[in-house]
């Protein structure tokens, strides 16, 4: 005799899919250190897009003083930061209330791994800004992003070991892990600290305060290696649990991409 499904089990699992249908997608552009070019290739991806029709709109990127990525975002709809005062500083940052009320199709929010400023006027609703943009992935709202390998938690003790530099911002690896899309952005470390010497990274006055404390190659040959097999960690997953599953965001990892030579973090 064949087992009746339980009522209470099939509401649940309705109710499960339909949020999971009406949540936004997150894409996340994975490299190994700034400078490789995640910022430069989200936004020529979104060019792309909103060509084609695509509701798209800066919510927060950092062109960090590069003309190239500067100019990238020339055209394009950049909701306005919101200006946060903490003692004599005032900084502007990502203010999701305007992302929220927005509402676009896809919304850049650059550097997911970023330090709200708690204790700052006003105060952030939340301390980090990837659980910003998990707010915006509820109301079902894409969101595209970027973040180095330095900054996933579970590597924040290798990360030291290779290095020597403490990572203090950190993100959840499930937030990684759970994405729709990661695209790896790889640059070699000699290509890298070209672009480091061109002053394409950092002002020259930082450039080489930069190479002292990070930017050596040895560091960086290192964190390729790291950021490319946790890159493949999640093909692996996404294999293993395509196997079991076609519903969950793992099933969509094989599509995670490897986009070499970027032009600017």
């Amino acid at each position: 005799m064949t087992e009746r499904p339980d009522p209470d089990q099939l509401l649940e699992h309705v109710q499960a899919e339909e949020a999971r249908a009406k949540r936004g997608h997150l894409r996340i552009f994975f490299g190994a250190s700034a400078g490789v070019g995640k910022t430069y290739a989200m936004l020529e991806a979104a060019r792309a897009v909103k060509a084609s029709g695509t509701d798209v709109v800066i919510g927060y990127v950092e062109p960090h003083g590069r003309l190239e990525t500067e100019r990238l975002t020339e055209g394009m709809e950049r909701l306005p930061t919101q200006t946060v005062r903490y003692r004599e500083l005032a900084r502007a940052e990502f203010d999701l209330d305007a992302a929220l009320s927005r509402h676009a199709a896809i919304l850049l929010v650059d550097e997911l791994a970023h330090s709200n400023l708690v204790g700052g006027d006003p105060a952030p609703r939340h301390p980090k800004r990837w659980q910003d943009v998990e707010e915006l992935l509820e109301a079902g709202i894409d969101v595209w992003t970027t973040v180095n390998v330095q900054h996933l938690e579970s590597l924040n003790v290798l990360i030291v070991q290779t290095t020597g530099v403490q990572q203090r911002e950190t993100l959840p690896d499930h937030v990684f892990d759970t994405a729709d899309e990661v695209e790896l952005i790889d640059l070699p470390p000699d290509d890298l600290l070209a672009r480091l010497r061109a002053g394409k990274i950092y002002l020259h006055e930082d450039a080489a305060n930069a190479v002292e404390r990070f930017f050596r190659k040895p560091n960086l040959m290192a964190l390729r290696e790291i950021a490319l097999c946790r890159a493949a960690d999640r093909v692996e997953a996404a294999a293993r649990n395509s196997a079991i599953t076609t519903h969950t965001p793992h099933s969509r990892l094989a599509s995670d991409r490897v986009l070499r030579g970027g032009s600017a973090s």
